[in-house]
């Protein structure tokens, strides 16, 4: 059995949960978990220099990210739109059974 250490790096949430980047290799049971935390991206990281140009370009444009209510209210919309669409297509499918049985007789 190893007592060995293993360091994984994870992601603490707001609410306290802990998920790490990947399955420790250590037998199951009982641990102790050492937490600190980890420095942000450099600010010369080019992958975030990248994102903070198109916010720049985005934002200079006028354009905005939707809000909550906004990307709600458009899901319930075509929620609501395609349940029609499947309500029609039954219906449709229906009569034309229908139509298929009368010629048949």
């Amino acid at each position: 059995m190893t007592t060995g250490e293993t360091v994984i790096a994870g992601t603490l949430h707001p609410d306290g949960t802990l998920v790490l980047d990947e399955k420790p290799i250590l037998p199951a049971g009982r641990v102790t978990v050492r937490m600190q935390p980890m420095g942000g991206l450099p600010v010369d990281d080019p992958f975030f220099a990248m994102l903070q140009g198109i916010w720049d370009v985005r934002s200079k444009a006028g354009l905005t990210p939707r809000s909550v209510e906004e990307v709600e209210s458009l899901r319930r919309q075509l929620r609501d739109e395609s349940e029609s669409e499947v309500l029609a297509a039954g219906k449709l499918q229906a009569e034309c059974r229908a139509l298929k049985h009368e010629v048949r007789e």
